[in-house]
């Protein structure tokens, strides 16, 4: 346990929980518009940009704080790593559901559903988990369930790809449809990396 002679700046914490709320918010919109269809999916690609440009907000309000705060509750960098990995779950939202709307995909395979569910419960726990950092070290519940729940992902992630190249799908397609999946996928690692720069907080705090 360290100890500080001078205040920490615990505005961060309040920075982090609302990042997460933002993170449940993307995901939920992205279940919405898997199950909708052409027209309301470009409504929802709209909704996902804008909770990405607030997740944007809040990781620059971070970043400011960052530069202007004496003491922080963690080690510089990994305040920075841990808001750069929280940028890149939301980037990665909104570049699968830009990419289905660019390719006009209407039908995609069942399991991109079950993928969702997967990056959806990781954005919960994220959430849940985000606000507890001022005792980082009690967060390793969290950690653990979310590389399981990566795991989970990559295996559905290759079932996809099986159902993808053994179909009846011609060259352009297959195309299109492994761009989603692996974005997907890459969802599910980058909440993962998020995982990680908690994990290293608390080795650090412990």
């Amino acid at each position: 346990m360290r100890f500080r002679l001078t205040p920490r700046d615990d505005g961060f914490f309040e920075l982090f929980a609302r990042t997460g709320e933002i993170l449940v918010e993307a995901t939920t919109v992205l279940t919405e518009f898997l199950g909708s269809d052409q027209v309301r999916r470009v409504d929802l690609a709209r909704h996902v940009e804008e909770i990405e440009h607030a997740g944007d907000e809040a990781a620059h309000a971070v970043l400011r704080r960052l530069t202007s705060s004496f003491v922080t509750p963690f080690d510089r960098e990994d305040i920075h790593r841990l808001t750069s990995r929280l940028d890149d779950c939301l980037d990665l939202v909104q570049k699968a559901v830009d990419l289905i709307v660019l390719y006009r995909l209407e039908e995609l395979p069942a399991a991109v559903s079950d993928l969702v569910q997967v990056i959806t419960r990781q954005a919960e726990l994220t959430c849940e988990a985000l606000p507890r950092l001022r005792s980082p070290g009690a967060l390793s519940d969290y950690w653990v369930e979310v590389n399981r729940l990566e795991n989970q992902a990559g295996q559905i992630h290759h079932g996809l790809l099986g159902t993808i190249f053994g179909g009846d799908h011609d060259a352009v397609a297959i195309m299109k449809l492994k761009d989603v999946v692996d974005t997907l996928d890459g969802v599910a690692d980058a909440f993962e990396q998020v995982a990680h720069a908690v994990e290293t907080i608390a080795v650090k705090e412990s």
